[in-house]
């Protein structure tokens, strides 16, 4: 959908792509639940590059609270051990060989409210990013008034679209940050 003088779905594209961010945020919060998607936003100092775990070695959850790591290449052992420990996940790896074993301990009240408050961190994250997107369609809207190549009526209804667009995906945003924090909250 276009209306005069701004493209929408350019908007709504970029403004989803904030949405796909924070979910893959939340995918790397631990709820007390072991999971190969918590490691993801891990990344490893490796071969002169930042990489994903899953590039230097295979995840797997062998059991419930269990997360293994069969690192590929023995010289990556140290540093995938290295940067789950500063990852803020509060792991601790067990290296036996090129495994590493990471026991998902039982979540504590204050660790839920550490969690909760980085949820909270990443949402904004994501209401900042939709906001510059809605900035830029209104100066998108602006300018081509300016310009003369739409009207002020033309430029209002492009802003006040504009805006319903972001007040919808701001609203998905809030929606995803309260199932999050159930989610954690849970015993």
């Amino acid at each position: 959908m276009s209306v005069v003088g701004v493209d929408l779905d350019d908007l709504k594209r970029r403004m989803q792509g904030a949405l796909a961010s924070l979910k893959t945020d939340f995918s790397g919060l631990r709820t007390g639940r072991a999971s190969a998607s918590m490691l993801d936003p891990i990344s490893v100092q490796a071969y002169g590059q930042s990489m994903p775990i899953s590039q230097v070695g295979t995840v797997s959850v062998p059991e419930s609270r269990m997360v293994a790591i069969q690192v590929w290449d023995k010289t990556m052992v140290a540093a995938v051990e290295r940067a789950i420990r500063e990852s803020n996940l509060g792991l601790n790896p067990v290296v036996d060989g090129q495994l590493l074993r990471l026991p998902i301990p039982e979540l504590n009240q204050e660790r839920r409210q550490d969690l909760i408050k980085v949820a909270h961190k990443y949402a904004e994250q994501a209401r900042v990013a939709i906001r510059h997107v809605r900035r830029d369609g209104m100066d998108t809207a602006k300018k081509a008034e300016k310009d003369g190549d739409i009207s002020q009526d033309d430029s209002r209804v492009a802003s006040d679209e504009v805006q319903k667009l972001t007040d919808q995906m701001i609203g998905e945003v809030d929606s995803m940050l309260e199932k999050k924090e159930q989610e954690i909250s849970q015993v």
